[in-house]
């Protein structure tokens, strides 16, 4: 197996994910804006004993996070799995935000996962396997976290619209949804959240799902 890429891997659940599939041995390459954020994330998953490489790259600069995905490959191999937990979360109202603002909130809450897929899908649906993963949220539109519930709503197209494009040819794409505020030792522990994305990159493909919700049950994950 070539691994895993995780693109935005801060102290939540991107970071738990990392670990989650390093610990069932795969290699792991790190993309993140800021060297000591990849740092950290290399550090909690170093007892694994697998291979972990790092990339810096803004997933809102289509160059730069092509180009990292591009080196981790040379690195690792063609990843079986690329997850995208990059996130711009934000309170904001209706007009509050001017209409950039809202285009960098999207850049980074869609832009970049598009980026992404398109960056790895075709070798993937020409090799007949793989799993592309999105991280996602806002399970109802809330009128506090407008740009955020657009961004949300915006992921769960994009799995429908990669599915209809790579499903018939291989490529697993689903997303996460997650029904609370990330934190350690909850309901919504990024541990227990990290298990979906293992559980889904795993499924059979007569099983598949293409979203998953973690809605807090005793931290348990849900279908």
């Amino acid at each position: 197996m070539s691994g895993a890429v995780i693109i935005g891997v801060g102290p939540g659940t991107g970071r738990a994910v990392a670990r989650r599939f390093a610990r069932e041995g795969l290699p792991v390459a790190l993309v993140a804006r800021r060297e000591e954020t990849l740092r950290a994330a290399a550090g909690a998953i170093a007892d694994t004993g697998v291979r972990v490489v790092t990339q810096a790259a803004d997933s809102t600069d289509e160059t730069a996070l092509r180009t990292a995905l591009d080196k981790a490959a040379g690195e690792l191999g063609p990843p079986d799995v690329v997850v995208y937990n990059a996130a711009l979360i934000r309170a904001d109202t209706v007009g509050e935000l001017s209409l950039r603002e809202q285009f960098d909130a999207w850049a980074v809450n869609v832009g970049g996962a598009l980026t992404a897929a398109a960056h790895v899908a075709p070798a993937m649906a020409r090799r007949g396997a793989g799993t592309i993963l999105i991280t996602g949220g806002m399970p109802e539109p809330k009128p506090r976290y407008v740009s955020l519930s657009l961004g949300k709503a915006g992921v769960r197209t994009l799995v429908t619209l990669l599915d209809q494009t790579y499903g018939a040819a291989g490529v697993h794409v689903a997303s996460v949804t997650v029904h609370g505020p990330v934190a350690a030792g909850t309901d919504f522990d990024p541990d227990d959240i990290a298990d979906h994305y293992w559980r889904l990159h795993t499924q059979p493909r007569a099983d598949w799902q293409h979203e998953a919700h973690h809605m807090g049950a005793g931290g348990r994950p849900t279908p």
